[in-house]
C-alpha cells in the first residue's frame, strides 16, 4: 500500500491538478490505490468495482475523491458517463460486506491519526501514506480546490457584478471543499455498523458542500446573458472534448449497459445477489436473529429501489439544474443508508462474537474467490501493476500537461 501511493505514477497524479480534473485519471489512481494490499490479482478489478473502472470504497475511505465528482458534473456536464452517477447500490453492499479484513486495512494510515500501524513501518512512511489517501479523501487549498477562475472569465468577459458573483461562487466552492475533507475518517472501521456509520457522515457533508455551492452559482449563473451561458456551456464541451479519445473505450462499454436510468449506480449483474447461503451457514442466526435478519433484507432491497427511482431519465442542461440533481441524488442516498443501517444495528447487535466475525467474513471470502478465479502468475501481477496501472496514469498526466 505504501509503495502504490507514494509511487511516482500515483504520488506525481495526485499532486497534479490536470490529472485530477481527468476522471479517468481519478478512477485509475483508486483502481490502484483499492487494490495495492492485495497480494493476488493485484489491479486485476473486484466485484465492488464502478463501471468506470474507480471504487467506491478505497480501504477505509468511502467516495474518493468526491469533491471533484460534484464538481466536475455540475461546471462541465459529463452525463451519465460521469463519476457522479456510479454511486449506489453497490456501495452500501460493500459497506455491509466488505471485501477487506484487517490484514488488508492495516496498511491504510487515515490522514487524523487513525489506524495501527504495521511492525517495522516508519513514522515517515506512515505520513506519507497518509498524506497520499488525504488527497483521496478531499483538497482544501485554493489552488486544488477553487474553481478555474480565468478561464471561466476569459470565455464569458464578465462585468463588476457577475465578477463578484464569480468571486462568491469560488469562495464557496473551497469551504465546500473543506467541508467534504473535514469529513475525511479519522478511523479504519472494522465492522459492517462502522462502516456505514462513515459512510453516512460521508454523504451528509456532501450534501452539506452542495447546499453552500447551490446559492452563489445559482446567482452567479443568473447574471450571465444568454450569450455568456452558450459560451459557458460551451466551455463545458470543449473539456469533454478533450478528454473524449481516452474515454472512448469506456464509453462503448456503457453504451451497451442500457439507458442512463438503467445504468446509473448500476452493479455488474449477478455479483451483488444477497448472500443467504453464506449467512446460513456461517452466522447460524437463529429464530429470533432471523426475523431481524429478514428486516434487514427487506431494507437493502428498499433502499435499491430507493436509488434507481433518483436515477434521471435525461441530464439537466445548466450547472445550478445538474447542481440540484446533485443534492437529490445524495438525499437519496442518505435516506437509503440510513435505511439499511438502521436495521443493520438491529440485526448485527443480536449477534455473538463469533457470529459477528463470520459476518464480516462473508465480503472478504468473495473477494478472495474473485482473486483466485483471476489470478495470473506472479510476473504476470508484476508486470500488470507496473506496466498497466503506472503506465496508464503517467500517460494521462502526460495528456493532461
Amino acid at each position: 500500500m505504501r509503495n502504490a501511493l507514494s509511487s511516482r505514477a500515483v504520488a506525481g497524479a495526485l499532486h497534479n491538478r490536470a490529472a485530477l480534473n481527468n476522471p479517468n485519471a481519478r478512477a485509475r489512481i483508486a483502481a490502484s490505490a483499492a487494490m495495492a494490499g492485495w497480494h493476488d490479482g493485484r489491479g486485476r478489478g473486484g466485484w465492488w468495482r464502478h463501471r468506470n473502472g474507480g471504487y467506491g470504497w478505497v480501504g477505509p475511505l468511502f467516495w474518493p475523491f468526491a469533491y471533484y465528482d460534484i464538481y466536475d458534473y455540475t461546471l462541465w456536464g459529463y452525463g451519465y458517463d460521469d463519476p457522479f452517477w456510479d454511486y449506489g447500490y453497490g456501495d452500501i453492499y460493500a459497506g455491509l460486506f466488505s471485501p477487506y479484513g484487517y490484514d488488508d486495512l492495516s496498511g491504510y494510515y487515515l490522514p487524523q491519526g487513525g489506524g495501527k500501524p504495521v511492525a517495522g513501518q516508519t513514522s515517515g512512511a506512515q505520513a506519507t501514506t497518509s498524506d497520499q489517501l488525504a488527497e483521496m479523501c478531499g483538497e482544501d487549498s485554493r489552488d486544488i480546490a477553487g474553481l478555474p477562475i480565468d478561464q471561466i472569465q476569459k470565455a464569458i468577459s464578465p462585468n463588476d457584478a457577475q465578477r463578484t458573483a464569480l468571486d462568491d461562487l469560488a469562495n464557496a466552492s473551497l469551504k465546500a471543499a473543506q467541508g467534504i475533507r473535514a469529513a475525511c475518517p479519522s478511523q479504519i472501521a472494522l465492522t459492517a455498523p462502522a462502516r456505514l456509520a462513515a459512510m453516512q457522515a460521508r454523504i451528509e457533508a456532501m450534501i452539506s458542500a452542495a447546499a453552500v455551492v447551490q446559492p452563489p452559482l445559482q446567482n452567479f449563473y443568473g447574471l450571465l446573458d444568454d450569450d455568456q451561458k452558450a459560451r459557458l456551456n460551451a466551455l463545458g464541451q470543449d473539456q469533454r472534448k478533450d478528454q473524449r479519445q481516452d474515454q472512448r473505450k469506456a464509453e462503448a462499454a456503457r453504451a451497451s449497459s442500457g439507458s442512463p436510468a438503467e445504468s446509473c449506480g448500476a452493479a455488474e449483474p449477478g455479483v451483488l445477489g444477497w448472500p443467504a447461503a453464506d449467512i446460513d451457514t456461517g452466522v447460524h442466526p437463529t429464530d429470533a436473529q432471523r426475523a431481524s435478519l429478514i428486516a434487514l433484507q427487506d431494507a437493502t432491497a428498499k433502499a435499491a429501489d430507493i436509488l434507481k427511482a433518483s436515477c434521471q431519465t435525461s441530464e439537466p442542461i445548466t450547472p445550478p439544474a445538474r447542481l440540484e440533481a446533485v443534492g437529490k441524488r445524495l438525499d437519496a442516498m442518505l435516506q437509503a443508508v440510513k435505511s439499511v443501517r438502521a436495521a443493520l444495528d438491529d440485526f448485527y447487535g443480536r449477534l455473538s462474537d463469533e457470529q459477528k466475525a463470520q459476518f464480516e467474513a462473508i465480503g472478504q471470502s468473495r473477494a478472495a474467490d474473485s482473486r483466485q478465479s483471476s489470478a495470473a502468475p506472479a510476473h504476470r501481477r508484476h508486470h500488470y501493476h507496473h506496466a498497466s496501472i503506472g503506465g496508464i496514469i503517467r500517460r494521462l498526466i502526460w495528456m493532461a500537461r
